[in-house]
């Protein structure tokens, strides 16, 4: 069966009852009929269209709440780095995949239909590279195929350790390579794993502070010759340090010296674009670009406050993504970027775009996360309309945070009430069941795997 019909579904127009959804082979909606008569099978709960999550390291899932003691009297992100780097260094291959695996399956559980992957751990341990240069990748694809989750591969350009071309460090000794490193890789992949409405290939040049300028624009020139439409992530802002030594290395903070030197559109999310002037937050917004926002761990590294309230206010896109993955809840990352700006302005109800007055909170965050990890992920995931993939999400009728609530007083519930299980309970990635009452089917053997690759790397 490639058909369903929902009792109520959010589309693009708005909330509609007894919505008739029809896929092809491909997983792509063929048909979106709201008020239908149509004979199908019943879902009954609100349908929501799955949101793509737009910035994930999935090996950092296993690091979840190992870094939370002070072992430094100045701790920060600079010093939770260094205890990454010593993290990744054990990793091997079916580690990844098992960690990956795990992960995806929360994202899917979580509500997340999509991924981003923004993926630098590339060669052995010792920094040599694998026989099969995308070992690692390749590990991230099988993982998103097993759990049923549309994956965005990002394979990450990394140079130097700092700005001004600093030699790298040992610890980044698995992450460095060049844009003919990647662009190979990129080939390899394509004919091993052709690109489809499930996944999807791009870009991500680390960092400023990680790449060379010449390198960069390099990378996006073969990058355009190979696929002029593919993705570009960067992280770009994250930490003031970040942004005072883009000054004194390239005469500009990074946001800015981006924009002015590169052709920024709506291919590119600039990840962290957290410490941004106000012209920079305006030319943002103008430039189409998505700004991807992780507000879970932007907290859990102290890295500072995106300007949401300003960002909003012009119009510009985002997105959400659990980047660090110490939560994989959408609804937990959309409360706390709302939450963010109610602390930094002391008022409520701060993100509303332009609109006016008596807008819906959690609606207006829902439907942005998902235009804008649409946009991020480069793949037909925007929301339930015809051509677009059938990823959805369906609401238990039955959860207490739900009761008697309708339309969008419902996306404001699901993102600001959090009491006992999630209400998302069943999920469809393209046209699969893939999450049916909370469960996914292959749960339990992950969470062995995952169990026995944990065990390793802490003993």
């Amino acid at each position: 069966m490639k058909q369903v019909i929902a009792d109520r579904a959010l589309l693009p127009e708005g909330w509609r009852n007894n919505v008739f959804l029809e896929w092809d082979d491909n997983g792509l909606l063929t048909r979106v009929s709201p008020d239908s008569d149509a004979v199908a099978l019943a879902v009954t709960g609100t349908v929501l269209p799955g949101i793509a999550n737009l910035h994930s390291h999935a090996f950092q899932r296993a690091m979840a709440g190992l870094t939370e003691y002070r072992s430094d009297p100045n701790d920060s992100f600079w010093s939770w780095r260094t205890l990454m780097y010593k993290f990744a260094g054990k990793l091997a291959p079916a580690d990844l995949k098992a960690i990956a695996v795990q992960l995806y399956i929360e994202m899917l559980q979580a509500g997340y239909t999509s991924v981003c992957e923004f993926h630098y751990l590339h060669h052995d341990k010792d920094g040599k590279p694998y026989a099969n240069p995308a070992e690692n990748l390749v590990c991230l694809i099988e993982a998103a195929q097993e759990a049923g989750i549309g994956l965005t591969l990002l394979p990450v350009m990394y140079q130097y350790s700092g700005f001004g071309a600093q030699a790298p460090h040992a610890g980044q000794a698995r992450f460095i390579n060049s844009p003919e490193w990647i662009m190979d890789v990129l080939q390899r992949l394509q004919a091993a794993h052709p690109q489809h409405a499930g996944l999807r290939y791009g870009v991500a040049p680390h960092s400023l502070r990680a790449v060379a300028p010449q390198s960069l624009l390099q990378l996006l020139t073969l990058l355009g010759q190979w696929d002029a439409q593919a993705p570009v992530h960067i992280h770009i802002a994250e930490q003031n340090k970040e942004v005072e030594d883009c000054v004194a290395a390239l005469g500009a903070r990074p946001v800015a010296w981006l924009l002015e030197n590169v052709e920024v559109d709506r291919r590119w999310c600039l990840v962290h674009a957290t410490h941004m002037t106000t012209a920079e937050t305006e030319k943002l917004a103008r430039s189409g670009a998505v700004a991807g926002i992780c507000p879970t761990t932007e907290a859990n590294l102290g890295d500072g406050i995106f300007n949401g309230v300003a960002y909003a206010g012009a119009d510009g896109v985002w997105g959400i993504g659990s980047d660090s993955h110490i939560s994989t809840s959408v609804s937990e990352e959309l409360r706390l970027y709302e939450y963010s700006q109610r602390l930094q302005h002391r008022q409520r109800n701060m993100l509303v775009g332009s609109s006016n007055d008596g807008a819906a909170v959690g609606g207006y965050l829902y439907r942005q996360a998902l235009r804008g990890g649409a946009a991020a992920s480069g793949r037909p995931v925007g929301g339930l309309e015809i051509g677009q993939r059938a990823d959805l999400l369906v609401l238990d009728p039955h959860h207490a945070d739900l009761s008697g609530k309708h339309g969008d007083q419902l996306l404001d519930s699901f993102v600001f009430c959090q009491h006992g299980q999630t209400p998302v309970r069943d999920v469809m990635v393209g046209g699969h069941w893939v999450i049916r009452d909370h469960k996914h089917g292959r749960q339990e053997q992950s969470a062995a795997a995952y169990a026995g690759a944990m065990k390793k790397l802490l003993d």
